[in-house]
């Protein structure tokens, strides 16, 4: 494994309310005519208050949601083709269970065609947002060198409100380790 930005790490949180529901959006561009395709995934982990640096409860990505609803991959691009945004998440913080207590974001770029980077991946970016205000956009450039990066680390504090730090982390490793990483203490 091999981190190669921490990125800046900011606490952000709604006015008085904590954060309730979030959107996370990625794009990319598709890969030049003639090679293998660009497919990048967003993933989320979620964590149990008992052990919000173990092994994660359970995983959303690949066209699936969450055992209760509250994490939704909405759209699933395997390709980067299209207009706007090519995969895009929800994540109903405020519904999910007192029982987990943190959550992470990054994004992972499979490798089936032989490792490929985000140096290497056209126009890549991540946006998230509550409502309309912007939390996070970055393009990524701070872990061109990456093969998967955590974007975001949404935590419950003591009053049961949601607060966000960015926390762009570049990994250099392929999606199943990614999972088995990116919700580990770095500090």
């Amino acid at each position: 494994m091999s981190r190669t930005n921490r990125g800046r790490e900011v606490w952000v949180t709604g006015l008085n309310k904590g954060l309730r529901k979030i959107e996370v959006a990625l794009k990319w561009d598709p890969s030049p005519t003639g090679e293998p395709p660009n497919d990048l995934d967003i993933v989320a982990a979620t964590y149990p208050a008992a052990d919000p640096f173990g092994e994660p409860a359970y995983l959303v990505h690949f066209d699936s949601r969450s055992p209760d609803g509250t994490i939704n991959l909405n759209r699933d691009s395997r390709t980067g083709q299209g207009f706007g945004v090519d995969e895009s998440m929800t994540l109903e913080l405020d519904r999910l269970s007192s029982e987990y207590s943190r959550v992470v974001v990054g994004v992972a770029i499979q490798q089936g065609a032989g490792r490929k980077t985000f140096g290497e991946v056209a126009n890549t970016s991540v946006r998230i947002a509550e409502g309309y205000t912007e939390l996070i956009e970055s393009d990524l450039t701070g872990v061109s060198g990456a093969t998967a990066a955590t974007v975001a680390v949404f935590t419950r504090d003591d009053a049961g409100e949601w607060g966000m730090q960015s926390a762009i982390r570049g990994f250099d490793v392929d999606p199943g380790e990614f999972t088995r990483l990116m919700g580990k203490d770095y500090s």
